[in-house]
């Protein structure tokens, strides 16, 4: 079930629901969502809410499947005339998120397997994985494994992987550090930290994001 917590206040109350509808829209669906704000109701009067925490489960984005989501902003600039007419949040200005997302090998299959990604899966095939199909990635302690189907239909081919942040995007690695691939960026998104984590994929960074 979806929640949202705030400071004490109704105004506070308000821009929080609103908030949640405007999260929920930008996504194609969220198992859980919290959000929590920082401010007071004199700064909303003033059209300025200090900054917004969140934290989703399960959320797909871009059609990309994310485990889970934990973003904090930046100062944020709020009309609150529409909430308290009735009407969605209105955000006018851009503003810098930070935070940390998970994938587990539901993501990353989808990220390097679906057509609507073809041109990640494109370059990866081109500069990591060769010709050969690919039938599924592992998540394992400190790598990725891609299990890549043979020239026979019994015969499968596993390569492993390393990754990091370098550079604002994501590096792949082979196990002796050579790079072998670096991944397409958003030029909104800068990734600081990439690393395995209880069985997932951990990228951190920040990003810029424009109502």
């Amino acid at each position: 079930m979806a929640s949202e917590t705030a400071s004490s206040g109704p105004l506070l109350q308000l821009l929080a629901s609103g908030l949640q509808l405007w999260v929920r829209q930008q996504c194609q669906s969220i198992d859980s969502l919290d959000i929590a704000l920082q401010g007071s109701a004199l700064g909303l009067l003033r059209g300025r809410l200090a900054g917004v925490q969140l934290l989703a489960r399960r959320a797909v984005f871009a059609h990309l499947p994310i485990e889970q989501v934990e973003l904090t902003s930046e100062p944020i600039t709020v009309h609150m005339g529409n909430l308290l007419q009735g009407q969605p949040v209105k955000l006018d200005q851009a503003f810098t998120i930070e935070g940390q997302i998970s994938l587990s090998t539901a993501g990353l299959t989808t990220l390097f397997s679906d057509p609507r990604w073809r041109e990640l899966a494109e370059l990866l095939h081109e500069q990591v994985l060769g010709q050969l199909p690919l039938q599924q990635v592992r998540i394992e302690p400190e790598r990725l494994v891609f299990v890549l189907q043979g020239n026979a239909p019994a015969d499968r081919v596993e390569l492993q992987v390393m990754l990091r942040a370098a550079g604002g995007t994501i590096e792949l690695t082979s196990p002796a550090g050579e790079l072998l691939c670096r991944l397409p960026m958003d030029p909104n998104i800068a990734i600081s930290r990439a690393w395995i984590e209880a069985g997932m994929v951990q990228l951190q960074g920040r990003a810029r994001v424009s109502p």
